[in-house]
């Protein structure tokens, strides 16, 4: 395998959404600075973004809210286990980077005023903003990246990160997905931006590429953040999403929520107030998914045409505009027939839950040089728009870091030894293929994994992942674009045993639907009111409690269990359920 080195001031792994922020502020903060994006896509069309989005999920817009609500709102949907300094920066940052992507052309709903058209979804406040022509985000990137002068870089597939004496981060070491070349890419500093672990359940598709998350996003960043000896945190509180049933996409209260749409039993009873994602929204869909009164459906045939017709031109052209393909191969019409929903596989997901590498309010991980953002970094219910403000932290961050740090010396040590286990599959004259041993692994986290937890299943499942190490030796690969599938299957792998270890460790339910240990069943806030962190330590995975810092914005003792009341009780009063129906819309 032919090698290749070069050297920048500041890398940036993952062109999607955190990605491309990250750039262009580092780049702004000092154009004297050598950036390089790396992706192994293209930037283009690359991320959980890749086709648009259809709004921002937590924008904090004056007059509707301010920084100090949406911390309160986070923190309670959270069950209390926030840093809430990371919150707050992005809290008070979110409307800056909202004026900031209308002035480079993101084109946001607006009143007749010219004032954001906010929308009540969320519990407790008012924060989506919709995006009805949010298809071509991407391309406002990417012209941002060319004007700034970002050194782009696609096709290379981060593996390692490259790691000095002194415990900072030198780099990283990729290799081409089309040509096989393994490079070699010092760097002052690294900012993570590869996104969540979506390819960590199996679908009950049973496709591998059939994920609620963009597919592409396998864990890469948290196991080379691992590796690297950073801190993650909240491992153990899942992501699992409402969807549409068979079709890798979720059901978008975001959208049909605010036009009147909600979430139904099978007899178009609504049961939940509010269709916000929380892991508390997920335990309720769940009961009533696996009640008597399932399956579950998103209801819109009682509404207007005319609303209808904008929900379908909102949810079948931005973000997965083969939606209006499936339910018309399926035959169902908004209009005549409620939605049959489900839920997702499980993955590891700040953005929209909370397990990610642990950053604090610059952006900084536990490893010096070395920053996250985005659906990677562990700051609670992030969405696009805390991957965007956090890209632009991290890049500063970076950039200041820049200004006083030499470059660290490259240890040879370290990338033979990744060049050998990069190489390997694709020297092996026979052997398993990578598609094989990914769908024994995640067939494996669905069956040990998957909540309710339960402790003896988690454990058989770490003796099934430490046995599938083995079969990592034995993946084959016949081209370099295999060889990619097969050092994504080493991430997922990791992910899995990490997702283990520190549900293992939690001994109580927390989050809902998240972490429900069946042999754990309550919530025990005198032990567990604290961090779950996970590091490798001698070469091993180990778990440890990292205290909560003192809150900056306290919460009323009502309000710490508002999340705990969504269930909307058959036997209320008529007047009183038609009331909490219709609180979220």
């Amino acid at each position: 395998m032919q090698s290749e080195t070069r050297t920048v001031d500041i890398l940036i792994i993952g062109g999607g959404t955190a990605g491309p922020m990250a750039a262009v502020k580092a780049k702004e903060a000092n154009p004297a600075l050598h950036v390089l994006l790396l992706e192994k896509a293209n930037v283009k069309r690359s991320g959980a973004i890749s086709m648009g989005m259809d709004g921002l999920n937590n924008a904090v817009v004056p007059g509707h809210a301010t920084p100090e609500q949406y911390v309160k709102e986070i923190t309670i949907a959270n069950d209390g286990i926030v840093n809430q300094k990371t919150v707050m920066a992005y809290a008070q940052n979110s409307f800056l980077m909202i004026e900031e992507l209308d002035r480079w052309g993101v084109k946001f709903e607006k009143d007749e005023t010219g004032d954001y058209a906010m929308r009540k979804v969320h519990h407790m406040g008012t924060y989506v903003l919709p995006m009805p022509e949010g298809h071509d985000i991407k391309k406002v990137l990417y012209r941002r990246l060319k004007r700034t002068r970002v050194g782009i870089t696609n096709r290379l597939v981060a593996t390692r990160l490259l790691m000095a004496t002194d415990g900072r981060v030198a780099g990283a070491m990729a290799f081409d997905c089309r040509t096989g070349i393994f490079h070699i890419i010092r760097a002052k500093a690294v900012i993570l931006c590869t996104g969540a672990a979506g390819r960590l359940g199996l679908p009950a598709s049973g496709y591998l590429f059939g994920t609620y998350e963009n597919p592409t996003n396998a864990g890469d960043g948290y196991s080379m953040a691992y590796h690297a000896g950073a801190e993650l945190s909240g491992i153990e509180c899942f992501q699992i999403n409402p969807l549409i049933k068979d079709y890798n996409g979720p059901a978008c209260a975001y959208v049909t929520g605010p036009m009147g749409g909600y979430t139904t039993n099978s007899k178009g009873e609504r049961f939940i107030e509010c269709d916000y994602w929380s892991g508390q929204m997920m335990m309720e869909f769940y009961r009533e998914l696996e009640g008597g009164d399932g399956p579950v459906f998103l209801k819109l045939n009682h509404l207007a045409d005319e609303t209808i017709g904008t929900i379908e031109t909102i949810l079948h052209t931005n973000e997965r505009p083969s939606r209006g393909r499936f339910h018309e191969g399926r035959g169902t019409d908004y209009r005549k027939q409620m939605v049959e929903m489900h839920i997702s596989e499980i993955g590891l997901c700040s953005g929209h839950s909370a397990s990610g590498v642990w950053i604090n309010e610059h952006g900084e991980t536990t490893v010096p040089g070395l920053y996250a953002a985005g659906d990677l970094a562990c700051v609670p219910h992030n969405y696009m728009l805390g991957a965007f403000v956090y890209g632009k932290i991290a890049g500063e961050s970076a950039a200041r870091y820049c200004a006083d740090t030499p470059l660290a010396d490259v240890d040879q040590m370290q990338v033979d030894a990744e060049s050998a286990r990069v190489r390997a599959p694709l020297l092996r004259s026979d052997g398993l293929p990578p598609s094989q041993v990914e769908y024994k692994l995640r067939r494996m986290v669905n069956d040990y994994l998957q909540p309710p937890k339960v402790t003896r299943k988690m454990e058989i499942g770490l003796t099934r992942f430490e046995e599938i190490r083995g079969d990592l030796e034995m993946l084959w690969a016949r081209d370099p674009h295999e060889l990619m599938r097969a050092l994504e299957v080493h991430a997922i792998r990791d992910c899995a045993e990490m997702a283990a270890r520190a549900s293992l460790y939690r001994t109580e339910s927390r989050w809902g639907l998240y972490h429900n240990r069946i042999d754990y069943p309550e919530r025990d806030d005198r032990e567990w009111f604290v961090h779950v962190q996970l590091k490798k330590i001698d070469n091993k995975m180990a778990c440890f409690k990292r205290p909560i810092d003192p809150y900056i914005i306290d919460l009323d003792e009502y309000e710490k269990a508002a999340y705990q009341g969504m269930r909307i009780q058959k036997n209320a009063p008529a007047e009183k359920m038609t009331e909490a129906s219709t609180a979220a819309i």
